[in-house]
């Protein structure tokens, strides 16, 4: 009788989280057709669906621009390789077709990361979408100046591209998850998988977070580091509302009298 009225409790909850979910879309910011918002002098970050995104920001006159953390764009431009296509995704549009999406650049000063406003304690994070950028793609893909080919000549070369998402706790601590945006490390080619499409990340299993923080790894690195591009697209990450916490509560006490333990989010970082 307890099990049943607290799956009803659970029930409730979930029908008000689906209600009150926000969502960070990126479409609230404005931009014209084929264009991005990487940062400037007198603006640090933007916000969409109440997660405030960083970007830093610098020029040089002698070298022009220089941005790291995230930008906004809705370029949809799938074949042209190197820097000068560094922000579009892969996909060619955002999740819904016609709106902006991120794009998340390693390797400059600042990291990619995002600070949930009005968390309190935490908020829970649903999740978000992911893809490659053109750029990353294409040089994984066909290789380039800087980059080898993944899986080398014969196919066979156990190359990755791996984001690592942190979330960040209200205490201090923290947990983290993988998400490989290339897998080359199967025994048979036919096997290996260089993301093209949007896909969806459970990130709930992070628990209650006040931010996010993000970086990339990869099999082919030289000398000064990391060959393949640095960037990653992003679209669609859903908060749910401080309700979530009781739920992945209740749900958590559920499955420990299922299973007689509990699965938690394990500390990782992307490596051979």
């Amino acid at each position: 009788m307890k099990t049943m009225l607290m799956m009803l409790a659970v029930a409730g909850m979930v029908a008000g989280v689906s209600q009150a979910a926000t969502v960070a879309d990126f479409d609230n910011l404005i931009l014209e057709a084929q264009s991005y918002w990487r940062g400037s002098e007198t603006a640090d970050g933007f916000v969409s669906g109440g997660v405030w995104f960083n970007t830093a920001y610098s020029y040089d006159p002698d070298y022009g621009a220089f941005w790291d953390g995230f930008a906004y764009s809705n370029v949809n431009d799938t074949a042209t390789g190197g820097f000068a296509n560094q922000y579009a995704a892969i996909t060619g549009a955002d999740i819904s077709g016609a709106g902006n999406y991120a794009i998340g650049y390693v390797g400059g000063v600042t990291p990619p990361h995002l600070s949930i406003l009005n968390a309190g304690q935490g908020a829970v994070v649903a999740g978000a979408y992911f893809t490659n950028t053109t750029y990353a793609y294409l040089s994984m893909r066909d290789g380039d100046d800087y980059a080898k080919q993944f899986g080398g000549p014969t196919g066979e070369d156990p190359d990755w591209f791996c984001l690592t998402v942190t979330g960040l706790h209200a205490d201090g601590s923290t947990d983290a998850l993988e998400v490989y945006l290339a897998d080359f490390r199967f025994a048979a080619p036919s096997e290996d998988t260089l993301l093209d499409e949007w896909t969806w990340v459970d990130l709930s299993g992070l628990g209650p977070v006040v931010g996010l923080q993000f970086a990339l790894a990869s099999s082919d690195v030289g000398r000064y580091g990391m060959n393949t591009p640095g960037y990653f697209a992003m679209d669609e990450l859903t908060v749910l509302p401080e309700p979530a916490t009781a739920l992945l509560m209740v749900t958590g006490v559920l499955a420990l009298r299922r299973r007689g333990r509990r699965a938690v989010a394990v500390p990782a970082a992307c490596s051979l």
